[in-house]
């Protein structure tokens, strides 16, 4: 059995809603036991609960807005582009990955790997 398409896409909205403005916590409560994050794709696979909750950690506290660009579901597989804009002082980061992730029975995910890279990242005037 696999998870549907519709609970798989409300995972997905719900992980980027709560990357943008969640608590690390609530983000890590998307994934499965024993889920993996490779975060840039080519930077060390994070294989412990502890290791995601120290990644996600650091967007706690930041001034952020998300939002969902497009999604793909295949199976229990998607991928899908999202935007994080991120506001500090007078300046802006805009970072556009693209996320692709695997997801249990429940939509829960159990792999996650982001592709983007430093040269992404666009700086702005908030």
């Amino acid at each position: 059995m696999t998870a549907s398409r519709d609970a798989i896409l409300t995972t997905i909205q719900h992980y980027v809603d709560l990357v943008a403005s969640g608590s690390s916590a609530d983000v890590v409560a998307l994934y499965a036991d024993g889920a993996t994050v490779e975060d840039p794709v080519g930077s060390d696979v994070r294989t412990t609960r502890e290791e995601i909750a120290e990644f996600y950690g650091a967007l706690d506290g930041l001034e952020q807005r998300g939002r969902l660009l497009h999604a793909r579901v295949a199976g229990n597989e998607a991928a899908f582009a999202f935007e994080l804009v991120t506001i500090a002082g007078n300046e802006t980061y805009t970072l556009a990955p693209i996320d692709v992730m695997t997801f249990d029975d429940d939509a829960r995910i159990t792999s996650m790997r982001a592709f983007w890279s430093a040269e992404d990242m666009v700086v702005g005037t908030a």
